[in-house]
């Protein structure tokens, strides 16, 4: 007969009171009595499972994909992370840890756990003056123009469909009543209609096209996108002045900080000894040359 999986009210309202929240933090903000992350949440086999073990995989959990927290998943969370252990030892005393494969994908994980610390120490590091921001504004946006389409679409399943609305449409159909009848987006009972955007707000297929396009005028051809065919009437286009520096500043500091770890990386490349196996990596001249890299 299998053991029942655990149910643990406990937990699930020391999650929802703040003293286990998946992120410590919260536990300071709330004002929630400490607990220590040391504390043991369960001991397995003798083995004592910390509760910031139990913590850090929960946040991990809750990064996922149209995941939510609730007194559900965490205990949920909690039988996941009891069978991971008790498996993970059934592995150690049969030996797997020390298979070649198994140790291979260990150092990996441990690299990489490394290298992610490393990168996340250096950026939060990082704090960009105003003054550099401005710069990085002037340079990259404020000088820069751009344009907004006032546009409609048709989107339709196939290629067939979307060419006989085209001749509709040169034949003199009106494109709004064609997309309140036949369009099977979210935008079709509003004939089409996708307001004002610019270029970076669609995919890059339905951009291009209305961009090559005159306002005024459909498409001649379909154009495909991953969500269907579409027929595009662009009504009106325009320029229009970059965003305010408040408006990207965010944008502008991530930028920032994504451009100094990258050197920090490239320095760490730079002063360290490589040594390539020769017979293994093959290199041209312009790669063997420091300027190259």
């Amino acid at each position: 007969m299998s053991k029942p999986t655990f149910r643990i009210f406990l937990l699930a309202a020391m999650l929802s009171s703040g003293a286990f929240a998946a992120d410590k933090k919260a536990d300071e903000k709330s004002g929630a009595a400490a607990v220590s992350g040391d504390t043991p949440v369960a001991t397995v086999n003798g083995l004592a499972i910390p509760l910031d073990l139990f913590r850090m995989y929960y946040a991990d959990r809750l990064r996922q994909p149209n995941i939510k927290n609730s007194p559900e998943l965490q205990n949920q969370a909690f039988n996941e992370l009891i069978n991971m252990v008790v498996t993970a030892q059934d592995a150690e005393s049969k030996g797997l840890d020390k298979d070649e494969s198994v140790r291979r994908l260990l150092e990996l994980q441990r690299l990489q756990t490394l290298s992610r610390a490393a990168l996340q120490t250096a950026a939060q590091a990082i704090e960009p003056k105003d003054e550099e921001l401005k710069k990085l504004y002037e340079e990259r946006v404020g000088k820069e123009k751009r344009t907004e389409y006032k546009a409609r679409h048709i989107l339709v399943k196939t290629e067939e469909e979307a060419k006989k609305l085209i001749a509709e449409l040169d034949g003199g159909a009106d494109f709004a009543e064609l997309a309140k009848e036949k369009s099977l987006g979210p935008t079709g009972k509003g004939g089409g209609d996708l307001g004002w955007f610019g270029a970076g707000q669609m995919v890059p297929p339905f951009t291009e096209a209305v961009a090559a396009m005159k306002p005024g005028t459909h498409s001649s051809k379909p154009v495909q996108t991953q969500f269907g065919w579409h027929v595009i009437l662009l009504e009106e286009s325009r320029e229009s002045d970059p965003p305010s520096l408040d408006d990207v500043k965010g944008e502008l500091t991530t930028l920032m900080q994504q451009e100094t770890l990258a050197k920090y990386v490239a320095s760490l490349r730079e002063s360290a000894k490589l040594d390539l196996n020769p017979d293994l990596i093959k290199m041209n001249e312009s790669e063997k040359a420091p300027a190259a890299k």
